[in-house]
Order: structure tokens, then sequence, then C-alpha cells
């Protein structure tokens, strides 16, 4: 499996395993086993998740040792100013009990709050103690990503976003790239919404004898994306990863290209809250 450089010499997965909405321990417990025995190295969580302490339960439970894997978390939007970031830091490592987080996002941006840049200057200081190994963001648009490196020191290792063929974020990837951003998509097959109906994901899914949650993962790491499909359910867990015995040709690759509409299922950045909202996205 191919990897992508950050910092600290850290190298992250391009499939990673996404826990959102796993809040039960049982759960949890067997998701990860299911993940460990497929061969995920790298876990996605959140503070919002409310799942961080069972995420450290769960890895105890399946004998998986802290420095085997890689683990992201991310800060909830309520905590964004000087001050409330340092004790959610504190807290996320209380409850993943751990003494650094190799990954640590601002998960939303909340332009109405403009307070992402004071919390990203805290991340700043937690990376130069060590406590987090790198640094990056989720949901940022181009500008706020521009106005972010322009105030800090520290580029962003990732930026997180809503991505799937029918948003496929090639402007905001292409820029994220000349600056050494690596994108990572949340969402990355969209729970299948739609997409199952298209001509060539049917066509593709027969040709290859693939799921077609397995054809857009592919489709995605193809084009140097890092994706952290979710799922409890230990035969989907193990297909999301199956994707090293077949290739897409680059007409194909174009053609779901192609799909993209530019639509968004989750909230655009620029118009989510800092109280989020019901159907809060990941």
């Amino acid at each position: 499996m191919k990897t992508y450089p950050i910092h600290n010499q850290i190298n992250v997965p391009e499939v990673g395993f996404g826990t959102y909405k796993i809040t039960e321990q049982s759960d949890m417990n067997d998701a990860v086993k299911a993940a460990k025995e497929a061969g995920y190295t790298y876990y996605d969580t959140a503070a919002f998740y409310g799942n961080e302490r069972q995420l450290s339960q769960a890895l105890k439970e399946a004998n998986i040792k802290r420095e085997e894997i890689l683990i992201s978390t991310k800060l909830w939007n309520k905590d964004q100013d000087k001050e409330s970031t340092k004790e959610a830091i504190e807290k996320t490592l209380e409850r993943l009990d751990t003494d650094y987080i190799d990954l640590y996002l601002i998960h939303w941006p909340c332009p109405e709050s403009n307070l992402f840049i004071e919390s990203y200057k805290v991340l700043e200081e937690y990376y130069e103690k060590g406590i987090l190994k790198s640094i990056g963001v989720c949901n940022f648009t181009q500008e706020q990503l521009k106005e972010l490196m322009e105030n800090t020191t520290i580029t962003p290792a990732v930026n997180q976003v809503e991505c799937h063929p029918y948003l496929n974020q090639h402007e905001l990837q292409a820029y994220c790239e000349q600056h050494g951003i690596h994108i990572m998509a949340w969402s990355p097959i969209n729970r299948l919404r739609d997409i199952d109906q298209e001509a060539i994901m049917i066509e593709l899914s027969e040709k290859y004898n693939k799921s077609i949650a397995q054809i857009i993962l592919k489709w995605h790491i193809e084009r140097n994306r890092i994706v952290i499909p979710k799922s409890k359910t230990p035969s989907r867990i193990r297909e999301n990863i199956e994707l090293y015995d077949f290739e897409l040709t680059e007409d194909e690759l174009k053609k779901i290209d192609d799909l993209n509409s530019d639509k968004r299922y989750g909230v655009h950045p620029d118009e989510f809250t800092i109280e989020g909202s019901d159907d809060t996205p990941e």
C-alpha cells in the first residue's frame, strides 16, 4: 500500500479506517478487530464523534501496540480559541490514553468565529513540543487555506474534505498539492447515494468483479487521495481495503472524473456554524 510522507517522517497509508458513528464499545471492539485482521494501520476519530475513549480501549482489546499504528483526531468547533484548544488537546490525550497524537486536525474552519488561526497556532505549539507529531485541517476552502498559511508557520499536512465522484475537489486538490498538502477524503463513497445507478460504475463493477464501493475507492487512490472509509461491518471493512488486485485505466478514471457536478451532501465550509447541526457531517 502506498503511503504519503507528512511531518516528522510519518507515513500515512492511503487507506485508513474511519470511526464516525461507532460509539458502542462492543461495536468498536469488533470493528477494530476486523480492521486489524484486514491490515489497517491508520485510525481516524474526532472529539465530536464521542468515541476517542472507545477507540483507545478497542485498540488495547485487539492487542495493537501504540507504535504500530497512526491515530488522527480533531478539534471541535466550540474549542476554537487559545485556552479552549489547549484544554481540548489535553482531554483528547487523556481519552486516547496516549502521550502523543500522530495527526491532529482542526475539524471545521467556522469562519463566523474567525478563530481557526488562533487555534492553529496552539497546534503549532504542541507540534514543537512533540506532542502533536503532525497537524492539519479539515473542510478548508482554498481561500481559508491561503489565509491560514499567511498567518502561521507550519503548512498543514493534510486537508480532510468531503470528496466523492460527484464532488471530486480537483481544483482544491491541485492547490493543495502546490503547497505540499495532502487531500484526505471523508465520505469517499458517499454511502453510494445515487452513484450506484451510474452506468459507468455498474460497467466497471461487472468488468473487474468488484463492488461499486471498491471501484470508487480505487479511483480515489489512483488520483492520489487518502481515503478513510467507515464501516462497522467486518465484511465491508475488509472489502474497503481489498483494492490491490486490479487497476483502472486512465480512460476509466477520466469517466469517473466526468461524473463531477460539485454536488455537496454535507454543509459547505463557509456555512458551517460553531454549534453544528443534527445532521453534522464528518
